[in-house]
């Protein structure tokens, strides 16, 4: 689980809860209200579904899932990976990774090795992974953009929650003691609108970004490293060349362990 998305989360309620439990004057029970809830979170899900497909929309909730789980690869243990087959490929042969694809988790790896294995021309090798990354960059993008889609949207019916409030409110001057709580009634949808989006959604597909980034690093790694073995790169020269996407701290090899 990402404790940062969850701590986040944790943190931005708990300020919001304490600033209304130590505002003089104020109480919970004034920043409750259901139709407000329903105008901003329904009516930004229902204009999602008008911006988006059906069966885009059926990923919400793997969407969201994947802001907490993101399931990352680290770099390091990847590098290691593609250097371990670099040195078997050099002493026993190219064919001998055959007998390590049962092992490899990553489909993408595999997908890679397999290639290598059946000794598809490098360019090709390299053009058919690229396709694969161009597939989960769509993928990817679609997803960021779903929460965008609603980030952007709740405001925009905190505004109309707001405004349908004020008109109710007009409707009733004739009564002054009811002027005030309709006020702050119509004000609780703006309210709701800039939560939903500032605190959920906006952070959601910028934390989406990060991890598309991050994957998408992972990939390039693997990427040059296939084509390395493929190639028939010195193990040595392989990891030297992988480890220029990590920190110097993090680097893999022997050479940096004694470093």
């Amino acid at each position: 689980m990402d404790k940062a998305t969850a701590g986040g989360l944790v943190a931005g309620v708990g300020l919001l809860l304490l600033a209304i439990a130590i505002a003089p004057g104020s109480s919970f029970a004034a920043f409750i209200d259901i139709p407000s809830a329903a105008v901003v979170v329904g009516g930004a899900i229902a204009a999602s579904f008008i911006a988006f497909p059906g069966a885009a929309m059926l990923l919400f909730p793997k969407v969201i899932k994947k802001v907490f789980f993101p399931g990352q690869q680290d770099l390091a243990p990847v590098i290691s990976q593609i250097v371990e087959f670099a040195e078997i490929a050099r002493r026993d042969g190219i064919l001998a990774l055959e007998s390590k694809t049962e092992e490899i988790q990553d489909p993408f790896i595999l997908l890679g090795v397999q290639m290598a294995v059946d000794g598809t021309d490098v360019d090709l090798m390299e053009q058919i992974l690229r396709t694969e990354m161009e597939a989960v960059a769509g993928r990817h993008k679609n997803g960021k953009s779903l929460m965008d889609t609603v980030g952007r949207y709740a405001p925009a019916f905190g505004m109309i929650g707001t405004l349908m409030g004020l008109i109710i409110m007009l409707g009733n001057m004739d009564d002054p003691e009811a002027i005030g709580p309709g006020m702050a009634v119509a004000l609780i949808t703006t309210l709701y609108g800039a939560i939903v989006s500032n605190l959920f959604f906006l952070p959601f597909a910028d934390k989406l970004a990060y991890y598309s980034k991050q994957e998408f690093q992972v990939r390039e790694v693997i990427i040059k490293g296939l084509i390395a073995i493929q190639e028939g790169d010195n193990p040595r020269v392989i990891e030297q060349k992988l480890n220029t996407f990590l920190p110097q701290d993090q680097r893999v090899g022997k050479d940096n362990e004694a470093a």
